[in-house]
């Protein structure tokens, strides 16, 4: 692969012997970004694989026993080649270099990097799969008509949808972007609440803004909504309609019934793609039995056309602890059945 060449070219590992590894990154752009403001990333990688690092030159010392110098090198390697292919290097990307259920590249490729996966590139940053299982979301984004992601919090499902819907409509592969949710009162009535009806649905949609905006920014996004290309709702407002020519996302799906995913999903139309997304664990409904997630899981999972992912804590990409928390809740879960 191209990358892993040039990756030659610009890293040498050398070993000193069974505790000490030497890595030297010729590209003073690349030896920053990876060694990170005031030595972050290298200090973070220290932490997450118990091992010392030393920063000095262009030269990073390694120490700690045989297999933790193994992986920090193959993590630096990982990190170099995300700053060749996409010039950044993101606090998430740490985590990512780390992850052990990543696939390696060719065997014959000496320098047996990760590979970086599917990439979707956006106007403010490149956006790459953090896992194996984050990697098979993305090609099924792009490949299928209907996916259904399950998992729990931090694990991309709805970043990874939002980049996929917001860059076809960019390629204008579809002529349009839907974002959906299920506005489920939390103690208040929406009647209640101040405003008009944007007004008062707004706060449930704030994650589906929040992912448009890092993505792509502020003024392209606002541009988009006011022309209608991407159109922000909650599920209520997809009946009766027949989505064409849409990239359409229903999020927190757990929080809507049987009725309202059947209807969701029958919205689909010609030349478009339908995502549900959802979290088991996170059932905010007051009667928790009126979820339709896992229903429509169950009935569906004959239907081939329909791509289901289901994502664990290892699958997190947000930071180590999220992943202990998520694994910690889940633990409880089992025990009690």
């Amino acid at each position: 692969m191209l990358e892993a060449r040039n990756l030659d070219k610009q890293v040498l590992i050398k070993k000193i012997d069974n505790e000490t590894l030497s890595i030297k990154i010729f590209d003073n752009k690349m030896l920053m970004a990876v060694v990170g403001e005031f030595n972050k990333n290298l200090i973070e990688l220290e932490k997450l694989t118990k091992t010392k690092l030393f920063f000095r030159g262009n030269s990073i010392t390694v120490k700690g026993d045989k297999n933790s110098i193994t992986n920090v090198s193959e993590s630096i390697k990982y990190l170099a080649n995300k700053f060749l292919v996409t010039n950044s290097i993101e606090n998430g990307d740490i985590i990512s270099s780390i992850k052990n259920d990543m696939t390696y590249s060719n065997e014959k490729d000496k320098n047996n990097i990760r590979p970086l996966g599917q990439i979707i590139k956006t106007p403010k940053r490149s956006v790459v799969p953090r896992s194996k299982k984050q990697s098979e979301y993305l090609e099924a984004l792009m490949r299928e008509k209907i996916v259904v992601s399950l998992g729990p919090a931090g694990t991309g499902k709805s970043y990874l949808a939002v980049s996929v819907g917001v860059k076809m409509l960019m390629e204008k592969k579809v002529e349009r972007v839907i974002l959906s949710r299920p506005a489920v009162e939390a103690g208040e009535k929406l009647g209640f609440l101040p405003g008009d009806m944007k007004d008062k649905v707004d706060p449930y949609l704030r994650p589906l803004y929040d992912a448009l905006y890092d993505l792509f920014g502020y003024e392209k996004i606002q541009k988009k909504i006011e022309t209608g290309e991407i159109e922000i709702a909650p599920l209520a407002f997809m009946r009766g309609r027949t989505l064409k020519n849409s990239f359409a996302i229903l999020d927190e799906a757990q929080n809507a019934s049987l009725t309202q995913i059947k209807m969701f999903l029958t919205r689909i139309g010609e030349n478009s793609k339908l995502v549900v997304n959802g979290d088991p664990s996170q059932i905010d409904l007051i009667n928790k039995n009126h979820s339709g997630l896992l229903k429509s899981q169950s009935i569906l999972k004959g239907v081939k056309e329909i791509k289901f992912i289901e994502f664990d804590h290892n699958d997190v990409a947000r930071h180590p602890l999220v992943a202990k928390i998520v694994e910690a809740y889940q633990k409880k879960i089992n025990d009690k059945n």
